[in-house]
């Protein structure tokens, strides 16, 4: 998958910022990667974390390796772990998260549960991602308008 949103358009260019594949590859395999960290990181770095397969249990295993290797080798830190959610809120199209429920009626649009059903996964995990209240939140809207939701 080396697909990117449209609305992270302003830095896929450069990948200054983590992309929201990457991002998902993250919550899959278990591992947190800071910002500092990735800035860390050379465009090969970053396009590998890329293009590398997160999806079967051993490409999980082998990207997880990877990036503990990467993370020790460009900043000399220890990977950190992430807790691996076993029925991730992205994979339940039958759910639609109180976070995005909150947000987008913030934003006066509406997500009925069979737009969210029609999400693929990584749209249904980038909109839980820019519902957070930790997260700078500018994207939600020109996310659910690029996945014709709004």
């Amino acid at each position: 998958m080396t697909q990117f949103f449209q609305f992270e358009a302003d830095f896929v260019e450069s990948l200054r910022c983590v992309p929201m594949q990457v991002r998902l590859k993250l919550d899959t395999c278990g591992v947190k990667l800071k910002l500092a960290q990735w800035n860390q990181f050379n465009q090969d770095d970053r396009r590998s974390l890329i293009a590398l397969p997160c999806n079967s249990e051993a490409e999980v295993q082998a990207y997880r390796h990877f990036l503990q290797k990467l993370i020790q080798e460009r900043t000399g830190t220890v990977a950190t772990d992430l807790a691996i959610d076993p029925a991730p809120a992205w994979l339940d199209e039958s759910t639609i998260p109180t976070s995005v429920q909150e947000k987008a009626q913030e934003n006066s649009a509406a997500i009925a549960i069979d737009q969210w059903a029609a999400l693929a996964p990584v749209q249904r995990f980038a909109l839980i991602k820019l519902s957070r209240s930790s997260h700078e939140n500018a994207n939600f809207l020109p996310a659910l308008k690029e996945f014709h939701v709004v």
